[in-house]
């Protein structure tokens, strides 16, 4: 049976909430992980690094399914050309306010200043943040730093749009949906596993090119298969059923993963390699179904927290990490417990974002409009 197309999908709403809270906390830690970001924290600390870690192998994969989700919704309301507008106003349009305007300059100027790359004030920073290409030795942010995922969201909607609309055409259509069905409905649980596996191990082999994990940790390829696998899942209510009812084991596979992955990767494999590659796979899968089932079956009503929250997700996102990255900035070299300093930056950043969606975000056309967000509240 088709998804039923009039009933929306809270629970689609709260994980957006939920998995933007975490993306939060995520980038918070890269604080004070032992990986290189834009600032770091004067001690680093190794809880904070495993935690990224983690993370790192579920989060932004989750990020394309629920947006993938979205857009099946999108789609069922919108005529092509619809959509495409739709899609540049929601995500064109911050992005290239994020890369131009002040977001991914004050990120790149503060980086360039805290590792001694040059001295001097943000204005005097700002005509040299036009030089070169931000990664291949200059500074201009062209995918907007943390807002590269707009950019990528983007194309991909235009890039799976076809696809799309073919399988919505012939109703039980896609390859996707066809292999989710070989099994009445449980391939949802292993065959995108593998599918994640083949992906992974392919680009692997070239990990300076379609192999980069510059972007969340994947390399563009996996988030597109992440993308069109999210879209698949709407297609069949049988899905969310199966998917709700696999939840402990999800849970089971994904704990597991981690476990045997910290095994694995501390006993000197490669994190290219078969072995990781496959636990890789496991493991980001096994999240996305537990958190999606878990959705499923606990998150089904809407409330007034709900309908505050999900239109400030996107403008949140799009603000969170300068916020953190300018707040680290003066924080980083005060002497104080590390947990004590990150619970100092993840509360004073929350209030500073939140704070500007409220009192000007929200309430100011142009900044609704600049944001993403719909002009007409």
């Amino acid at each position: 049976m088709a998804a039923n197309q009039e009933i929306r999908r809270y629970d689609i709403d709260w994980l957006r909430v939920l998995a933007m809270l975490a993306i939060f906390s995520f980038h918070c830690a890269r604080f004070f992980n032992a990986e290189d970001w834009h600032v770091k924290n004067n001690r680093l600390d190794f809880g904070f690094t495993v935690y990224v870690a983690v993370l790192s192998q579920w989060i932004m994969p989750l990020f394309f399914v629920l947006s993938a989700m979205s857009v099946f919704y999108s789609l069922q309301k919108r005529s092509r050309g619809e959509f495409v507008k739709e899609r540049f106003l929601r995500l064109m349009v911050p992005l290239l306010f994020g890369v131009f305007v002040v977001l991914s300059p004050l990120q790149v100027y503060i980086e360039r200043v805290t590792h001694q790359q040059f001295q001097g004030s943000f204005w005097a920073f700002y005509p040299e943040y036009f030089s070169g290409f931000y990664g291949f030795g200059g500074n201009f942010a062209w995918m907007g730093l943390h807002l590269w995922y707009l950019l990528m969201l983007f194309l991909f909607s235009l890039i799976a749009l076809p696809y799309f609309q073919t399988a919505d055409k012939n109703g039980a259509g896609g390859i996707l949906i066809r292999l989710f069905r070989l099994f009445d409905a449980k391939g949802v649980v292993f065959i995108p596993m593998v599918l994640i596996f083949v992906c992974e191990w392919i680009v692997n082999h070239q990990p300076g090119g379609i192999g980069r994990r510059d972007f969340g940790g994947w390399s563009p390829i996996a988030y597109y298969l992440f993308f069109v696998i999210g879209y698949a899942l709407m297609k069949d209510s049988r899905f969310s059923g199966i998917i709700e009812k696999s939840r402990y084991v999800t849970l089971f596979l994904a704990l597991a993963g981690v476990g045997v992955g910290f095994i694995v990767l501390t006993s000197g494999f490669s994190d290219r390699g078969l072995i990781f590659t496959l636990i890789r796979a496991m493991i980001s899968w096994s999240w996305i179904l537990f958190i999606l089932g878990f959705g499923s079956r606990y998150l089904k009503l809407s409330n007034r927290f709900l309908v505050y929250a999900n239109p400030a997700v996107l403008p949140f996102y799009i603000l969170h990490q300068t916020v953190i990255v300018g707040l680290g900035f003066y924080l980083s070299g005060l002497e104080m417990n590390v947990y004590l300093k990150y619970l100092m930056l993840a509360g004073c950043s929350f209030l500073m974002i939140m704070s500007l969606y409220e009192l000007f975000i929200r309430r100011i056309g142009v900044l609704r409009f600049i944001f993403g967000m719909k002009v007409s509240a």
